[in-house]
């Protein structure tokens, strides 16, 4: 009976350990939308396209590169721009142009992301002040002393927080259309590969939750 305890005792910790670790992304949607009827659209190639700022095109390397990874992952065949065809792919073309280009390596859809805004919060934590947990020795002035002297005092401090606010359109190349969008908000992420590591699967979840690839 005992050991029947422990091994379901186990089973729980071991469930809570899994549903913390599958809750615990610092990227969340907070917008969405999609046009009518986009379950009935096929989609079976998508070109990947961050816009950068030119700068620094390392999170476009990673953004791109997983959301690739997840939608290949799932049955849809997904190329990265910059990977593929470098970051001038459509450098000074017009609309035209930039559509032939990408609807003639076979490309049914474009999911473009931008990067709209980025923040920095800084928010001042209180000091604290941890008392000794010897409550009896309130009674005497002598235990009372030593307890209030001894109590440790921890300072205030500020902590900085970086918010990255996310877009991601899907376009459809047949008729050039718009038929899902997402804003998405990023908290504070360990780094740079972590942000792109969840946006990639949010995003791609996203998208098959709602019937527009499958």
């Amino acid at each position: 009976m005992l050991n029947g305890n422990i091994k379901i005792i186990k089973n729980l910790i071991f469930f809570c350990i899994v549903i913390l670790l599958e809750n615990c992304y610092s990227s969340v949607i907070t917008n969405t939308w999609q046009a009518e009827d986009t379950n009935k659209k096929i989609i079976k190639k998508v070109l990947i396209l961050a816009i950068d700022n030119n700068k620094d095109r390392s999170i476009r390397v990673k953004l791109e590169n997983h959301l690739v990874n997840d939608l290949t992952k799932k049955g849809i065949e997904a190329f990265s721009a910059i990977e593929s065809y470098g970051p001038l792919f459509l450098s000074g073309l017009q609309e035209s142009e930039a559509i032939n280009k990408i609807k003639g390596q076979g490309f049914d859809a474009v999911l473009t992301v931008v990067l709209l805004d980025k923040e920095k919060e800084k928010h001042y934590i209180p000091g604290r002040i941890t008392y000794t947990p010897y409550s009896m020795y309130y009674r005497r002035f002598w235990g009372y002393y030593s307890t209030v002297y001894d109590r440790v005092y921890e300072p205030g401090y500020y902590t900085e927080n970086t918010n990255y606010f996310w877009e991601s359109n899907l376009y459809d190349l047949s008729d050039k259309s718009l038929i899902y969008s997402a804003q998405t908000k990023s908290f504070n992420p360990m780094n740079l590969e972590t942000l792109a590591d969840e946006y990639g699967k949010i995003i791609s979840n996203d998208l098959f939750k709602k019937g527009i690839l499958h």
